[in-house]
């Protein structure tokens, strides 16, 4: 999109963001039935998706799966450009952190974490939700860097507004080793498709999926202990973080290990329910290579 395309969009995207959850709930609904029941966005992969994952349901049960998805979907859409604008005391009124006390635990022995997670709940909330609880690391969101650089700087200020910080994905590493004297949690969104070449493989969902081993090399390197964050709704708009540590000592445990243990709980809580994952992502693209 040019620069006039996005200074034409940004009134619009700030309207929505400014818009009272009720009325953006009813933007939502709207949406929805644009989207997935006139123009079907995407709707052949979610069903191939859900279909693949969940061989034991019939078809009537995937399709109940997929109606709820669209429309968790839609709400997860305007929820995030409300993070343009939200204020931090309607985070904490929207999402509540129980799980808090497992990060307060490390921070008061000055001990840095890895979160792990996936594009599961409501991540973007989840992350305003860390910034403005007291008395925890500084988070990191690792993220792919936009090409276009108005939307780019438009993310860019979303994700760091209530005091975030960010690692570009190719450079997190680096980023996370200068930063060895500070107290931080980086998140690892570890459900994305890596290059199946220098992936880790292993079944997810019942189907041969790639995974990025990044967390459990860089967790081994650093010492960082593991920490999952599961974002679960407990009705509509409103979220709960829960967090458990996976991985207390990484260099007791193999990169693949670490890799698979994550990748395991994410899957049990997309099982648990299934309609907050994110179905129109194309998971399952790449074939694993020959050995």
């Amino acid at each position: 999109m040019s620069a006039v395309g996005y200074y034409l969009a940004l009134p619009f995207l700030y309207g929505i963001a400014l818009l009272p959850f009720p009325l953006l709930y009813l933007l939502s609904d709207f949406t929805c039935l644009l989207l997935f029941g006139l123009i079907g966005y995407r709707k052949e992969v979610v069903l191939t998706n859900l279909r693949k994952s969940f061989p034991e349901k019939n078809e009537a049960e995937i399709r109940a799966i997929a109606k709820r998805f669209y429309r968790w979907f839609c709400d997860l859409t305007l929820e995030t450009l409300k993070t343009l604008t939200i204020s931090p005391d309607a985070v904490r009124s929207r999402v509540n952190f129980p799980g808090a006390g497992v990060f307060r635990s490390f921070a008061e022995k000055k001990q840095s974490v890895i979160i792990v997670m996936g594009h599961y709940g409501n991540w973007e909330l989840a992350g305003a939700r860390f910034a403005v609880e007291p008395g925890l690391h500084q988070l990191y969101v690792i993220y792919h860097p936009l090409q276009n650089p108005h939307f780019e700087r438009l993310i860019v200020h979303m994700r760091t507004r209530l005091g975030n910080r960010l690692y570009a994905m190719q450079e997190t590493f680096k980023g996370m080793v200068r930063d060895r004297q500070l107290l931080t949690a980086t998140a690892f969104i570890a459900d994305q498709t890596p290059s199946p070449e220098r992936a880790y493989w292993t079944e997810f969902l019942n189907q041969d999926t790639p995974v990025f081993t990044g967390t459990g090399v860089i967790a081994k390197k650093l010492g960082y202990p593991v920490v999952y964050l599961s974002i679960q709704q407990s009705k509509r708009g409103h979220y709960e973080m829960h967090a458990e540590v996976l991985v207390p000592d990484p260099k007791s445990m193999s990169e693949n290990d670490i890799n698979q243990l994550h990748t395991d709980r994410l899957q049990r809580d997309i099982r648990q329910k299934p309609d907050l994952w994110l179905w129109t992502h194309r998971r399952w693209k790449h074939r694993r290579p020959p050995a």
